[in-house]
C-alpha cells in the first residue's frame, strides 16, 4: 500500500469517526484488519481499505491511527541568551550616536576609539592614570554628573563619554583623530 492510499484511508477513518460521533474507542490498524478479515497484521502498521469502521461485538468503533510522540527528557525549549555586555554597550552607543544625527562613520570612529581605550569594558581601570570605564574618564568620578551609577552602568558611562566628546572634539571622528596623533583624547 503506498503512502497516499494510507493517508486517504486514515483521513477517511477520521472523518467517518467525526461524522458518526461514534464511540471513543480506538482500533489499531492491525487489530482492525484482523477483525475485518483483510489479512493485514499489526506488524504492517497500515490501515485496511475495506471500510472505515470496525465492528467488535455490538459496538461500532472508528478506526483512527494514533501515533505516540515522545520527547526526550533532555529536550529543553530554546533559551533566550542575552547578548554579551560589550555588544549591548555598542548597540546603545550606536543608538545615541545616530540620535545625535551623526553618521555611521562617526560610530566607526567611536568604536575604534573606545575599543583601543577600554575594549568596551565598563569596569576597565587603568592603575597608572586612574582612568575608569568605557570612555576611560580621568578621574572616573567625573562621570558622576551623568548618573550616580557610573561605576557599574555602561549606559551612564556612554552618555557621559559622548557628551565629553561632543563638547571637546565636536564628534567621535574628531576625538579619534586626536587620539591617533597624541595617543590620548
Amino acid at each position: 500500500m503506498d503512502s497516499n492510499s494510507v493517508l486517504r484511508s486514515t483521513v477517511a477513518a477520521v472523518i467517518a469517526a467525526t461524522v458518526a460521533g461514534g464511540g471513543s474507542g480506538v482500533a489499531w490498524a492491525g487489530e482492525w484488519a484482523a477483525q475485518a478479515g483483510t489479512g493485514e497484521t499489526a506488524q504492517t502498521g497500515e490501515t485496511a481499505q475495506t471500510g472505515e469502521t470496525a465492528r467488535t461485538g455490538e459496538s461500532v468503533r472508528p478506526v483512527i491511527h494514533v501515533g505516540v510522540w515522545k520527547t526526550p527528557v533532555t529536550a529543553q525549549p530554546p533559551r533566550f541568551r542575552r547578548a554579551p555586555a560589550k555588544l549591548r554597550s555598542k548597540a546603545y552607543a550606536f543608538r545615541l550616536v545616530t540620535r545625535n544625527t551623526w553618521s555611521g562613520e562617526q560610530f566607526q570612529c567611536l568604536d575604534s576609539l573606545w575599543t583601543r581605550e577600554s575594549n568596551w569594558n565598563h569596569r576597565a581601570y587603568n592603575p597608572g592614570s586612574g582612568a575608569y570605564g568605557i570612555p576611560q574618564a580621568l578621574p572616573g568620578h567625573k562621570m558622576g554628573y551623568a548618573g550616580n551609577d557610573w561605576r557599574f552602568n555602561p549606559q551612564t558611562q556612554i552618555k557621559w563619554g559622548l557628551r565629553y566628546i561632543k563638547g571637546r572634539y565636536g564628534s567621535p571622528c574628531g576625538a579619534w583623530g586626536h587620539f591617533r596623533s597624541h595617543n590620548w583624547y
